[in-house]
């Protein structure tokens, strides 16, 4: 009766650690993937949500943006992420840009498109304009609502664990 009973413990223990390395595997395979198109993007993000009404009607609370960032000048007009040293990255359509003749970089203005007046409150310190090397990319495509999951679990810490926990459990006890 002792060699079934180690037998079994045995395989639970290798049932165990199948489903961890497969874990670690689907999570490990994830992480490459975000990577790879980041690089391929030239993003410093692939997707950002859209957190306020700034920039309805175009886009709204809760929509994804997909963002890419190429070498080509920033121009009046594109919508833009920039991300100036807050926790939060900032959606606005790009107003006005002052290219400088001695460089490639760009002063940059930007407006939320329900916004009345310009961001230049929201740029750090004293700068009057927003320097390209905060352009995190520009928007090249949207999901209408799928960011809104986002927005809950950010809103309420709790959904987050209890989504986690809930997917945890369903890898945990998975038969393969």
């Amino acid at each position: 009766m002792g060699w079934i009973e180690e037998n079994m413990k045995s395989t639970h223990i290798r049932q165990i650690v199948s489903q961890a390395i497969s874990l670690g595997m689907v999570i490990s395979s994830a992480l490459i993937i975000w990577k790879g198109l980041i690089c391929i993007t030239g993003s410093e993000s692939l997707v950002v949500v859209v957190l306020s009404g700034s920039m309805e009607p175009g886009f709204k609370r809760g929509d994804i943006l997909f963002l890419y960032m190429n070498k080509d000048p920033i121009r009046a007009g594109q919508i833009v992420v920039f991300n100036d040293g807050r926790d939060v990255p900032i959606v606005h359509r790009v107003i006005e840009v002052h290219e400088q003749r001695d460089s490639k970089e760009a002063d940059i203005l930007t407006k939320g498109d329900a916004n009345l007046y310009d961001d230049r409150m929201l740029y750090t310190s004293s700068n009057r304009w927003l320097q390209q090397k905060y352009i995190m990319g520009r928007a090249v495509g949207f999901l209408p609502y799928v960011g809104w999951l986002t927005i809950i679990m950010t809103d309420k810490p709790i959904i987050k664990y209890i989504l986690l926990g809930a997917l945890g459990l369903l890898v945990i006890t998975s038969k393969e």
